[in-house]
């Protein structure tokens, strides 16, 4: 896929998945309205609105990686032409879901909404079994070992301390 072409996939991608999953559907929940005006819930908001912000600026770095370096999209039906290892990837294998999960708690908190922790809950749930029954055998089974060393260096949920300097690492920065 030329870049330009990944570059418009990864796009409507980004609108159609975490736009629905981490927009639209928590705005079902919330209809963005708070469930507490309460004074001490003041701090939690703004914690949420962090967590909130810094999962959209994880999540729009990851999209662009995929499309600029990856040369693809996340969408499975169009994938990237070369493993993604670089950037936040460094840290951990799934940035995007991690990503979409943070915006989802930052509304929770924001809002503070116990439907959708209990939604945000569900996601998490539902990216892990994902992951582990589709993508990691399709990307296993498309890189090979470039994908089994990245895997054993670098966790899938919780972020390493340090950057993964592995071989492929240095690839696709």
């Amino acid at each position: 896929m030329r870049k330009p072409w990944a570059v418009v996939g990864t796009g409507l991608f980004f609108l159609i998945a975490p736009g629905t999953v981490a927009g639209y559907l928590p705005w079902l929940i919330t209809r963005w309205h708070t469930e507490s005006a309460a004074p001490w819930t003041l701090a939690l908001k703004v914690f949420g609105a962090l967590v909130l912000v810094a999962g959209m600026a994880i999540l729009v770095e990851s999209f662009v990686r995929f499309a600029v370096k990856g040369l693809g999209t996340p969408a499975p039906p169009l994938p990237t032409r070369h493993l993604v290892v670089s950037g936040l990837y460094r840290y951990v294998r799934n940035p995007m879901y991690l990503a979409v999960a943070a915006i989802i708690f930052g509304q929770a908190l924001t809002f503070t909404s116990s439907s959708l922790l209990a939604y945000g809950a569900l996601v998490c749930a539902a990216f892990h079994l994902f992951v582990v029954a589709y993508e990691e055998p399709s990307l296993r089974s498309r890189f090979g070992a470039e994908y089994i060393d990245f895997c054993a260096a670098v966790p899938r949920w919780i972020p390493r301390l340090s950057p993964w300097q592995g071989s492929a690492a240095g690839r696709n920065s």
